[in-house]
């Protein structure tokens, strides 16, 4: 367990902004159309933002027209964890970093292929680091 993973609330609120901490360790969800990566095409690596763990290639980013950004594949299989959530009365599966367990969003099996998947994330759980 790294030391990421061993932060307090308090410290979680110190290091993250108010929209981040909600979002990522309460798992909250951002409004619709409103992150700073739904239109981003710029070519990089997403990280999670709270550890840094890099989550998604941009290679595979499309607009799914959900409001969100959308993946149809993770970077490797040390990216993210899935968990059933049965919250708000839905069936869902939950994807957290599994560097630090940050809530991310939400896995889908309506997307593009060649994976079928969609992975709903919020923008405030990512940063994405350019390539040169």
């Amino acid at each position: 367990m790294t030391d990421q993973q061993r932060n307090t609330d308090a410290q979680w609120q110190q290091k993250l902004t108010p929209e981040q901490f909600n979002i990522c360790r309460q798992k909250a969800t951002e409004p619709p159309f409103t992150g700073k990566y739904v239109d981003c095409k710029k070519d990089g690596i997403y990280h999670c933002i709270c550890c840094g763990n890099p989550l998604f290639d941009s290679a595979t980013k499309y607009n799914s027209g959900s409001g969100w950004p959308s993946f149809w594949d993770v970077l490797s299989a040390n990216s993210v964890a899935e968990h059933a959530d049965t919250s708000h009365g839905m069936r869902r599966v939950e994807v957290t970093c599994k560097s630090c367990d940050a809530h991310l969003g939400h896995v889908f099996e309506d997307g593009p292929p060649p994976t079928g998947l969609r992975y709903c994330i919020n923008s405030a759980a990512l940063d994405l680091k350019e390539r040169p």
